[in-house]
């Protein structure tokens, strides 16, 4: 069901990458970005596969919570592997009907995008939701942009603005269940008919779930308005976040496996 999608969902623990700064993960994890993005070699692909394992046994994330991660991607994912599979016809044809042509180099690209797509919602988990709470995440964001603060950015609500993206993510997939099932029990059905009618069917959840989004971001605003919340300026920390030796030693060794990955991919090439 949607509220068991740990996406965009704090998973607590007592690890050692729930311990490590998070301005360090959010660091890392555009390293391990870019290393996603560039690396083509199946080897290469393979050895940062590995890398993000020992992220998962460090960050002490269950199967369960990491399919429950993936798993609504996966779709996304086919749709790629498809849509390379029909679009690239380079290299060796394996099979060819009228205007469909598939390859072998078609295939070995589409796999690879789909594999790319995965360790990215993958890395993007375990670096920053699934180990890091929005507070902390809001703080580390705030610090690595600190000095955009000299042009005039509002670095302090932008970064807030981000943390409460992050938080209502597994807030509004829990709506839509609910949403779902007060549907179904009216007669709505999801899962038969032409697709035209899934659609419209759907339109009878989005439409509440526009109006509940709407209702919660005023309650919040009100809320913080209640607090007298009026931006960062002058504000201080109950945590203020602490950089450690063993923060750093981390930082330095996961930011090495991300280049020894890019490193062994064009060497193959």
């Amino acid at each position: 069901m949607l509220s068991k999608i740990s996406l965009g969902r704090y998973y607590p623990a007592h690890s050692f990458l729930h311990d490590t700064d998070p301005r360090v993960k959010t660091i890392l994890y555009f390293a391990y970005l870019v290393a996603i993005f560039i690396i083509k070699e199946p080897i290469a692909i393979g050895v940062l596969g590995a890398i993000i394992i020992l992220q998962l046994i460090l960050a002490k994330i269950t199967p369960g919570i990491l399919w429950s991660t993936v798993k609504p991607m996966m779709p996304l994912a086919l749709f790629i592997f498809v849509i390379n599979v029909f679009t690239i016809t380079e290299g060796d044809v394996i099979f060819s009907w009228r205007f469909i042509s598939i390859t072998e180099y078609g295939i070995s690209r589409a796999v690879i995008m789909a594999i790319r797509l995965i360790l990215l919602i993958i890395s993007t988990s375990i670096l920053l939701t699934l180990t890091t709470t929005p507070l902390k995440m809001s703080d580390a964001l705030e610090k690595l942009f600190a000095p955009l603060q000299i042009i005039k950015v509002p670095v302090h609500e932008m970064a807030m603005m981000m943390s409460i993206a992050l938080r209502f993510i597994p807030t509004l997939t829990g709506e839509t269940d609910k949403i779902m099932k007060a549907q179904q029990s009216r007669g709505a059905n999801y899962d038969t008919g032409s697709f035209i009618n899934k659609i419209k069917g759907y339109i009878t959840v989005l439409i509440p779930l526009f109006v509940s989004s709407f209702r919660r971001a005023d309650e919040l605003a009100v809320a913080m308005d209640a607090r007298c919340y009026r931006g960062g300026k002058g504000r201080t920390k109950l945590n203020p976040l602490r950089l450690t030796l063993r923060d750093v030693l981390a930082g330095i060794m996961f930011f090495l496996l991300a280049v020894l990955v890019v490193v062994i991919d064009f060497s193959l090439r």
